[in-house]
């Protein structure tokens, strides 16, 4: 049995004349089954009654009831995979209400499509579902992928990937949805260079080469208006950077953003992220002998584990670098990105609930 909670000899004190206020379920995901079904799991030592919508800021009052005071900490619900939906877990004795959601968007053809949502940042407040996503490239998504991605109400996309991949392997989530498309253009061969130098300071440079590209994603989520998704190729990478500036302005604790960054290895899909190539089509774009190799390699394109040779993550690395010229993250939003204190206050009072 779960204690709901625990006294210190002050708190017990206080509590002869104040009431203590219970503490609310603590969801431990969404798990999907099969394109029909999810599984929900949670702690509480009360029961819990489970709601669904399509709204990820609605209220049990505007959700649908799927299952009352549930005692179990589980629940397999019908969810079908061609539809985002989100999930309000109401705690029978105080009355507070979480909201879950699957964190990968199980896409047919896509790779590493991310929530960023029920992440705890400042203050104790919640990052809300349905506001920022990230993920890898996504030229192959099929009719059922745009129609899922269509709910989402993206108003902007942030292209964070080179004119020499986007050549190769273009998307047209933005026409499809009429989201606003923003990129800075670079070719990837300088960057490839500067990568390959030093395996183990990977991301030694992002934080300056994408700056552009950051402040874009900063200035949009800034700009409120619809949701924001960001991409690279992998989604791993330069997205993994991104992720860890945005989360880490939102007050995500640094364990959390290195457990997010590292999902990636499990949930990308490599195969889904380049159409087939022939290299005769593409002379002198640096990219395509990579993809070609990867392509044909025994398996197929392969998802690597994000380590460097010595064993530590290269987001650590890019953390160590960055507090090392400028003295945290948020000095670097400031004089890189032009993210001042007072843009953090804004972005945690749209984003966190």
């Amino acid at each position: 049995m779960m204690t709901k909670f625990k006294l210190s000899l002050a708190a017990a004190v206080a509590a002869l004349v104040l009431p203590v206020m219970a503490h609310a379920v603590e969801p431990g995901g969404v798990k999907r089954n099969d394109p029909r079904t999810v599984t929900l799991h949670w702690q509480d030592s009360d029961p819990v009654s489970v709601y669904v919508t399509s709204d990820p800021e609605a209220g049990v009052d505007a959700a649908m009831l799927v299952a009352g005071n549930v005692r179990t900490g589980t629940l397999t619900v019908p969810a079908a995979a061609a539809q985002r939906r989100y999930f309000l877990l109401r705690d029978s004795g105080d009355g507070s209400v979480v909201t879950v959601a699957e964190r990968e968007l199980p896409l047919e053809r896509g790779s590493n499509f991310r929530d960023l949502g029920g992440y705890r940042g400042a203050d104790g407040r919640v990052v809300k579902w349905g506001r920022i996503f990230r993920s890898g490239a996504m030229p192959l998504l099929t009719e059922s992928d745009y129609a899922l991605l269509g709910e989402l109400k993206i108003g902007s996309i942030v292209e964070l990937r080179s004119v020499d991949e986007r050549m190769i392997a273009p998307m047209q989530l933005d026409d499809r949805t009429g989201a606003l498309f923003l990129s800075n253009d670079y070719s990837l061969k300088t960057m490839m260079s500067n990568m390959m130098a030093d395996r183990e300071y990977l991301y030694r440079d992002v934080g300056k080469a994408l700056a552009p590209q950051y402040r874009t994603i900063f200035r949009r989520l800034l700009a409120d208006d619809g949701a924001v998704l960001y991409n690279c190729s992998a989604g791993q990478d330069r997205t993994g950077v991104a992720t860890a500036l945005v989360l880490s302005a939102l007050g995500v604790d640094r364990r959390t953003i290195m457990q997010d960054y590292h999902l990636s290895t499990a949930l990308r899909r490599p195969q889904n992220e380049m159409p087939r190539l022939d290299p005769a089509d593409w002379p002198g774009n640096p990219i395509v002998p990579y993809y070609v190799a990867a392509m044909n390699a025994p398996g197929g394109p392969k998802a690597e584990p994000l380590y460097t040779p010595s064993g530590a993550s290269h987001l650590a690395r890019f953390f160590e670098v960055i507090e090392r010229d400028y003295g945290s993250v948020e000095a670097y939003l400031d004089r890189e990105l032009g993210i001042s204190a007072a843009d953090l206050k804004r972005l945690q009072s749209i984003y966190l609930q």
